[in-house]
């Protein structure tokens, strides 16, 4: 396969397969296989507005609410045609090379926040069972979040069942100072609630961190806030925050704002090769 092929693959990141309305396959640059997403958020409502979101809020969402039985329903039969190989008969899966012709993880992701979803620690038990129903323990459950409700006890009580079912925590953190943080990602949390957060769940398990770099009318990120973004990650650290990886990329899709523009090669690999220098945690670079 081409590499505009492969590229082309993955940005094919639809919501929907054939008639589901929760559950989705995707071939993951990040995860380097299948990754089955479970959207809990199909009303697109969340929390933070970030200026390069990639979820399409111009039209109307055709579902408001988490139908639990359909949910799971679509996951098994996703879990069944993907571990299989079936799905790489469809048309749309099929020229994907052999070596990333894996189910790698069901990740928690979708039209919004989803740890603001009310029964998160119920949904996390029901998909664990499943993933043991179809004997795929090597699978991961992801969760990739912007840590706003780490706080939560249902939260709390979801991250450790997954935890307790070969779980990873991708949490975003791409900002430095409360300013820098307000301008990309649009919210009324607090940035210290983010900090506060990502530094207590990672005291109790290691976290991936994703951090979006981009270009704003133009400019990259300020040299004093990537600095501050390393002292931030050194600050978790020493508070007893295992942090095993900083995934560092950039726009890929069409950003919610016009004025957001991705970062050069370069840019994203010098970001990485600091991360790694100045706070000794992993770093990988992801491009546009």
């Amino acid at each position: 396969m081409s590499n505009e092929r492969n590229l082309k693959q993955h940005r094919f990141h639809p919501r929907q397969y054939e008639s589901n309305r929760f559950v989705y396959p995707v071939l993951s640059r990040r995860s380097q296989g299948i990754s089955i997403g479970v959207n809990l958020n199909p009303d697109k409502v969340c929390n933070f507005d970030c200026i390069y979101c990639q979820v399409d809020r111009t039209s109307v969402a055709t579902t408001k609410f988490v139908e639990m039985d359909q949910l799971l329903a679509e996951l098994d039969h996703m879990l069944s045609i993907v571990a299989s190989g079936e799905i790489f008969t469809d048309p749309k899966f099929s020229t994907i090379p052999e070596n990333l012709q894996r189910l790698n993880d069901v990740a928690f992701s979708g039209d919004g926040e989803p740890t603001t979803y009310r029964n998160f620690d119920d949904i996390m038990q029901r998909v664990a069972e499943l993933k043991a129903k179809h004997e795929l323990k090597n699978v991961k459950m992801v969760l990739i979040t912007n840590a706003s409700m780490f706080h939560r006890d249902a939260v709390r009580r979801g991250l450790k069942i997954l935890d307790q079912n070969n779980g990873e925590v991708w949490a975003k953190l791409e900002a430095g100072t409360e300013e820098y943080f307000q301008l990309v990602d649009r919210t009324k949390i607090p940035f210290q609630r983010i900090l506060d957060n990502i530094t207590q769940a990672s005291q109790e398990r290691s976290l991936v961190i994703q951090s979006l770099f981009m270009k704003i009318n133009g400019e990259s990120p300020p040299e004093a806030e990537i600095k501050e973004f390393l002292n931030r990650l050194n600050e978790i650290q020493a508070a007893g925050g295992k942090l095993k990886l900083v995934q560092v990329y950039t726009v890929s899709r069409q950003p919610a704002e016009s004025f957001v523009s991705p970062l050069k090669d370069e840019e994203v690999d010098n970001i990485t090769r600091r991360v790694r220098d100045e706070t000794g945690i992993d770093a990988e670079s992801f491009y546009s």
